[in-house]
C-alpha cells in the first residue's frame, strides 16, 4: 500500500466537443509524499487546473483514481468525500476566493466551523494561524480592507489552518509582486518544515518551482519529470 498523502493512478480526463473527443489528461501517475511539495509546470491551456481539481475531488476522472490518506476519493459517498477534504487537503487558488462580509479571521476560520469544531475554539487556532502569517494586526478587516499580498496570505492561512496533509495551489503567485511572492514561498517553506504538510503547487512561476523538492511538466496530457 502506498505511503503517499495523496496518490494518482492512471487518471485521464476528456471532453466531447462537437462529436470530437478532447484528451486533456493521458494516464497522469503522481504519488506525494508528507512533506514534500511539487512544482506542476506547463504551458497554458495543458490542463494544470484541471488535474488539480481532479487531485481535489473537485472533479472526476474520465478513468482511472485518486487517493487521498489511503482512501479512494470515487469509493467514498459524496458526504465522506467532502469530509476528507476538509480534514487532508487545503486548497489557495490564484484568485483568494475570501468571504468579502467575513473578517480575516472569521475566513480563516471557516473550514474548522464547518467540520464543527466550536466556534471559540476555531477562532482561537485561527488567529493563532494568522500569527503565522504575521496578521495578528489585520484579524478584524475585512478583505477589501487588505492589499493583494495581504488577502493571499489569508488564504493560505485558511488552507492551512485545519493542518491538512496536502495543500493545492493555483498560481499562489500570480498575483503578487516579487516580494509578497518570496514572503509565500517562505512561509511555505516554513511550515513544511513544521507541519510536514505537503505542496502540490501549478505555477508559471519559474523561481517559485526551482525550489521544489519535484519539478514536474504536463505536456500532451502526460506528467513527466521537468528537464
Amino acid at each position: 500500500m502506498s505511503s503517499a498523502v495523496l496518490s494518482a493512478s492512471e487518471l485521464c480526463k476528456h471532453f466531447s466537443e462537437g462529436g470530437v473527443v478532447i484528451d486533456i489528461l493521458q494516464g497522469v501517475e503522481l504519488d506525494v509524499q508528507a512533506g514534500e511539495s511539487v512544482a506542476i509546470i506547463g504551458a497554458s491551456g495543458a490542463g494544470k487546473t484541471t488535474l488539480l481539481n481532479l487531485l481535489g475531488g473537485l472533479d472526476s476522472p474520465s478513468h482511472g483514481s485518486v487517493a487521498l490518506k489511503g482512501h479512494v476519493l470515487a469509493d467514498v459517498s459524496e458526504k465522506q468525500r467532502d469530509a476528507l477534504r476538509n480534514r487532508h487537503l487545503g486548497f489557495v487558488y490564484q484568485l483568494h476566493h475570501l468571504l468579502a462580509e467575513f473578517s480575516a479571521l472569521e475566513n480563516v476560520a471557516m473550514p474548522l466551523l464547518i467540520r464543527g469544531v466550536s466556534r471559540g475554539q476555531a477562532m482561537q487556532r485561527a488567529s493563532a494561524m494568522l500569527a503565522k502569517v504575521n496578521l495578528s494586526h489585520r484579524e478584524m478587516h475585512k478583505p477589501a480592507q487588505l492589499s493583494g499580498g495581504e488577502r493571499q496570505r489569508v488564504a493560505i492561512a485558511r488552507a492551512l489552518v485545519g493542518e491538512p496533509a496536502c495543500v493545492l495551489m493555483d498560481e499562489p503567485t500570480g498575483n503578487l509582486d516579487p516580494h509578497n511572492a518570496a514572503s509565500v514561498w517562505q512561509l511555505m517553506n516554513d511550515l513544511m518544515q513544521s507541519m510536514q504538510t505537503a505542496f502540490v503547487v501549478v505555477t508559471h512561476d519559474e523561481s517559485l518551482a526551482a525550489r521544489m523538492d519535484r519539478q514536474l511538466r504536463l505536456q500532451d496530457g502526460v506528467l513527466r519529470a521537468d528537464g
